[in-house]
């Protein structure tokens, strides 16, 4: 989306006068050193401990300023409490100036050669062991082969895919194969175990069979609260992936991991040899993790549990027991203990009428008496709950003490004191390059909405994201990019608390967007274990599940307090905002009872925590593009808390156009304690609202407003009043004064120049439609069309220019266009053939300081079609296009460089070539610009580029214009070694003991190295071999050693190890 980029720019936010100033350090893609300062930046981790020491003592924030570049990682960025923010302030890891700082998990591959020249397919060698499912070429994404989508012929016996057509059978590898199967909410992967022949000719795909049995056989099927009745299997073929014999168009890549080589088929005008080529091989380029980490129930009938001999065991209860088993006891006096190694436990039971005293013992010392006895059922009730303990091994021990029964559910390890990362933000940085290899070998077992089922625990997992938060607090992402994930793109989890996402760009994800708490902590009832207070808001999430197609733009589980507004969120394969989880586990079991799909007597009941969440003033459209029974925002469980007298909100939000929605506004089985309401509803497919199951109870839903769709009420207790059906696009006002509201703030949404169909400052009357996605070029592929003769969209827009862009076609007719009110002359857009993206007509000279109209009036033809509008500062046909100025002016061969250049009217769709002295012309990526048009920051490889002076040529995208050519304005220095790993001593640090030092790893690998021993940060005289034998003078000294890195051709590289101490021998 052209909007987004203003986000990824961002904002300059002023300190406040009184603030005293903040410690400023300093880091580069290049960096090394302990200096950290702006002439000797650090590297990452380096500045990283170099703010691990002064945390302790910090008085002001932190200020860590990225130099612009690209981080290559060769593992995760990782934070955690020693990292944290202290006194009140924070660490702030934030771009320097305008310039863009990129963290990247991909190797970069090079050496292409044309390998198949009938096919035009190139082939490059890869490190021996590299796995990854992505691959991103000049900044755009790669498919992995694949076969047709649907394919006709398949028929499944056993756990076999038989099909006619003999060319499966010559497959390589066909243990990397894959099959995919889209059904209604779920996407489904299996690897293969091989293909053969099948009985009377064909082939037979044969699924491995761990994989077909967690996906069709044996689903797992947990019931309440991990996932609800229905069980759609893995019982057809969407398409078959990941086969060199598949690769047959453009843009289509194929890794061989038993060859170790990458194949790939250029898509026209990509030259291999200057394009860069970036191959994701971590699955997180950022991790801020505090303690403990993940808290997951294990069962009653875990080995650390001990039950005396009158203890009891019931399995298939009807009555929601975790894993459906229980023990229990009905003699007062009866004990179990549970030994483990950690500061707490959580003791799942069941309270109940009959339920009584338990007396709770920890390390033999009686601590409390607690009650099991309620009014009514409920199953896994923290009932005990022992914290703070001192980290170590401890025993704890329930007795029971009265009522009828004591029953054992489950119990929760909390394995370290709470200790969150906290207060911490990352301001204006890119997060890129990141895979996920986890189906490649089981498959990918959906339950729903990116989450999964582990194939060995049948316990619930995640889609793992780029960006990973796991039990933080006050920790921020404004201003930043996350983009061409392999997985998720930012996950807040495990009782992640007080954190913000916002003004920032999410989008071409394998999996989700944004991830915000979990599935199974619904048990939780301390506070500060709870996922809360998180705001996640004016952001732009789109073109998420690129791979993993039942991913949404944001997905919460279980949450409280939590806020998801102003968000644009388009262009998703399923639900666009999905919030909740649990199903009709907190429905009482009168209305579990009524459900038609459940069985009969059966009732899992309990609580979770969620609720005093809001979702408001987001604008949702073109979601839903592949999967089915699913919405533009989609609520799933209990919103009431433990107990039940929470209530979230549901408002303000605009919905527009889906493909195969089922409800605009679903919220779906167990959804409760909502209030539903201002919201606007245009271009439905599908119902409006509906509410299918009794389960679904107390919600308020009025004074909304929708374009003309049905709707449905078969919930409880569930209130429509006052919804008013808007035909034809007359929006009253309050409903217009909703749209105003909804989607980015109007200072992010000023620097839009091609405004989408979709845009919010267009107003459709009349009988439009929105078709979604048609595959035919559309600009977002997406169009609106109108059928009747007088219909019209209106936009308003400041500036000088404005175009009108639409398709040409044998269906379509004249339309007339307005201008302030103005009739400019009606316009004929008919054609012999279909023409996508046609500019329809141009108003030039407006002023540029008033506010201007234009409207576009379908006259005749079948059809007339929109694809929005280009607003132009100046004039759209010949801007006053200038690039006056690049810097740095000096960068570093041998990888990819940022450089930002200057001038005016500057586009993201423009093209920046950099021509070194004798070279061919490398293109760059465009990664931003600024609002005002007059900052381009690029991306440019430079890994065969010559050293010395560079010409540097900006072509505008605006036709007609001639580009500028800036000669000699960059200058190449010799590429520099890069320290990937740096050197480490070996050996006994002991007074007479020899010292060894590793060379470290070095990108590209070094052809020699020199070595230079130091002592408390003196170098040693005469210290230069490899080895270094310490003298009794070294007692108690800090001996560390650089080594220096050596290849012709390149600068050398300088890396320092870790000290070691020197010691009595």
């Amino acid at each position: 989306m052209v909007a987004a980029v203003g986000l990824a720019v961002g904002l300059a936010v002023p300190l406040p006068a009184a603030a005293a100033p903040a410690t400023e350090l300093y880091a580069a893609p290049a960096g090394s050193g302990k200096a950290c300062a702006q002439a000797a930046p650090c590297s990452l981790a380096g500045v990283r401990d170099k703010v691990r020491g002064l945390v302790g003592s910090m008085t002001t924030d932190i200020n860590v300023r990225l130099r612009g570049g690209t981080y290559r990682l060769a593992e995760p960025f990782t934070l955690g409490p020693a990292d944290s923010g202290a006194n009140g302030h924070q660490v702030v890891y934030s771009a320097y100036g305008t310039e863009r700082p990129v963290f990247s998990g991909a190797r970069q591959v090079s050496g292409f050669s044309l390998y198949d020249g009938s096919r035009n397919i190139y082939r490059a060698a890869v490190p021996p062991g590299t796995t990854s499912r992505q691959l991103f070429v000049n900044g755009q994404r790669a498919q992995r082969a694949r076969g047709p989508l649907n394919p006709g012929g398949f028929t499944l016996k056993d756990s076999s895919f038989l099909t006619g057509e003999t060319s499966y059978r010559s497959f390589t590898n066909a243990s990397a194969v894959e099959v995919v199967y889209n059904r209604d909410w779920k996407h489904m992967r299996c690897p293969l175990a091989g293909i053969t022949e099948a009985a009377g000719g064909g082939s037979s795909l044969d699924v491995a069979p761990g994989c077909f049995a967690n996906n069709n056989t044996s689903v797992p099927n947990l019931g309440f609260p991990f996932n609800g009745a229905g069980l759609p299997k893995f019982e057809g073929v969407s398409w078959v992936e990941n086969a060199y014999q598949l690769l047959t168009e453009p843009g289509e890549f194929y890794l061989d991991t038993t060859t170790n080589h990458l194949y790939y088929m250029p898509r026209p005008g990509e030259d291999l040899a200057t394009a860069q080529v970036d191959l994701p091989v971590l699955d997180k380029v950022v991790d801020l993790s505090g303690t403990p980490g993940h808290l997951a129930p294990v069962n009653d009938t875990d080995p650390r549990a001990t039950y005396s001999p009158s203890w009891r065991t019931s399995g298939g209860r009807p009555h929601g027991d975790f894993d459906n088993d229980v023990h229990y006891t009905m003699v007062n006096g009866d004990s179990m203990t549970f030994t483990f190694t950690g500061t707490g436990l959580d003791v799942l039971t069941e309270v109940n009428t009959d339920a009584g005293a338990i007396d709770v013992y920890v390390d033999g010392t009686k601590i409390k008496t607690v009650s099991a006895n309620g009014p009514v059922r409920l199953a896994q009730q923290p009932v005990v709950s022992v914290t703070d303990l001192s980290p170590g091994r401890h025993t704890v021990k329930l007795v029971k003490a009265g009522g009828d029964y004591l029953v054992v559910d489950g119990f929760v390890v909390i394995p370290d004191r709470i200790a969150p990362v906290h207060d911490i933000t990352f301001r204006g940085v890119t997060f890129a390059h990141t895979t996920w290899n986890l189906p490649s070998t089981v498959g990918y077992l959906d339950n729903q909405a990116g989450v999964l089922w582990d194939a060995a625990t049948r316990r619930p997992i995640r889609i793992p994201a780029a960006v990973q938060v796991h039990r933080g607090r006050g920790i921020v992402f404004t201003d930043v990019e996350i983009a061409h994930t392999g997985g998720t793109g930012i996950d807040l989890a495990d009782g992640t608390r007080e954190s913000t996402i916002t003004r920032s760009w999410i989008h071409d994800t394998s999996g989700g967007g944004v991830s915000l708490g979990e599935v199974d902590d619904y048990y939780v009832t301390d506070p500060a274990r709870m996922t809360s207070g998180d705001t996640i808001s004016q952001n732009v999430i789109e073109y998420v599940g690129q791979d993993y197609q039942d991913a949404v733009g944001i997905w919460t589980g279980y949450t409280r307090g939590a806020t998801l507004a102003n968000n644009e969120i388009a262009h998703t394969p399923y639900s666009g905002i999905s919030m909740g989880w649990g199903w009709g586990w907190a429905a009482s079991c009168e209305l579990q009872a009524k459900q038609s799909n459940f069985p009969v007597g059966s009732c899992r009941r309990g609580t979770n925590y969620a609720g005093d969440n809001k979702i408001a003033e987001n604008y949702v459209y073109d979601v839903m593009g592949v999967l089915h029974d699913g919405g533009h925002i989609y609520t799933n469980g209990g919103q009431g808390g433990h107990d039940d007298t929470l209530t979230s909100e549901f408002r303000g939000n605009v919905l527009s156009g889906g493909t195969r929605t089922n409800n605009m506004i679903y919220q779906d089985e167990g959804s409760s304690k909502w209030n539903t309401h201002r919201n606007v509803i245009h271009f439905a497919n599908g119902s409006w609202t509906g509410m299918w199951t009794p389960t679904i109870h107390d919600i308020s839903m009025h004074d909304n407003f929708h374009a003309p769709a049905g709707s449905y009420n078969r919930g409880t207790n569930v209130v429509l009043t006052n919804n008013t059906e808007v035909r034809n696009g007359d929006w009253p006002p309050v409903a217009r004064e909703i749209i105003k509201a909804a989607g980015l703030p109007s200072e992010l949404r000023a620097n839009r120049s091609r405004l989408d169909d979709f845009d919010l400052s267009i107003e459709y009357r009349g009988s439009w439609i929105a078709p979604g996605f048609r595959g035919l070029g559309d600009f977002h592929e997406t169009v609106h069309a109108a059928h009747n003769n007088g219909d019209s969209a209106t936009m308003t827009f400041t500036g000088a220019s404005v175009r009108v862009i639409g398709e040409k076609n044998s269906d379509q007719g004249d339309i007339e266009v307005f201008v302030d009110d103005v009739s400019k002359g009606v316009i004929s857009t008919s054609a012999p053939s279909r023409q996508v993206q046609q500019t329809l007509y141009t108003a030039d000279d407006l002023d540029p300081a008033t506010p201007h109209t234009v409207r576009v009036v379908k006259r005749s033809g079948q059809y007339a079609t929109l694809d929005g509008f280009l607003v132009c500062a100046t004039l759209c046909e010949d801007e006053k296009f200038t690039a006056t100025a690049v810097t740095p002016a000096t960068v570093a061969g041998g990888g990819t460089q940022v450089i930002t250049l200057s001038g005016t009217s500057l586009y993201r769709s423009d093209t920046v070539r950099v021509t070194p002295r004798g070279g061919a012309p490398i293109s760059a990526t465009v990664k931003s610009v600024s609002a005002d048009r007059t900052v381009l920051t690029a991306e440019v490889n430079l890994a065969s580029a010559r050293p010395g002076p560079a010409t540097v040529e900006v072509r505008s995208h605006f036709a007609n214009v001639q580009p500028v050519v800036l000669a000699k304005a960059l200058t190449i220095t010799r590429p520099v070694l890069q320290a990937v790993q740096a050197p480490a001593i070996t050996g006994q640090p002991a007074v007479g003991q020899t010292l060894s030092a590793s060379t470290g790893d070095w990108q590209p690998a070094a052809t020699s190295h020199a070595y230079q021993w130091a002592a408390d940060g003196v170098a040693i005289k005469g210290a230069t071999r490899r080895t270094y034998q310490l003298p009794a003078a070294a007692l108690g000294k800090r001996i560390t050693v650089t080594v220096v890195a050596i290849e012709a051709g390149r600068a050398d590289g300088v890396a320092e190890s870790k000290a070691v101490t020197a010691v009595r021998g």
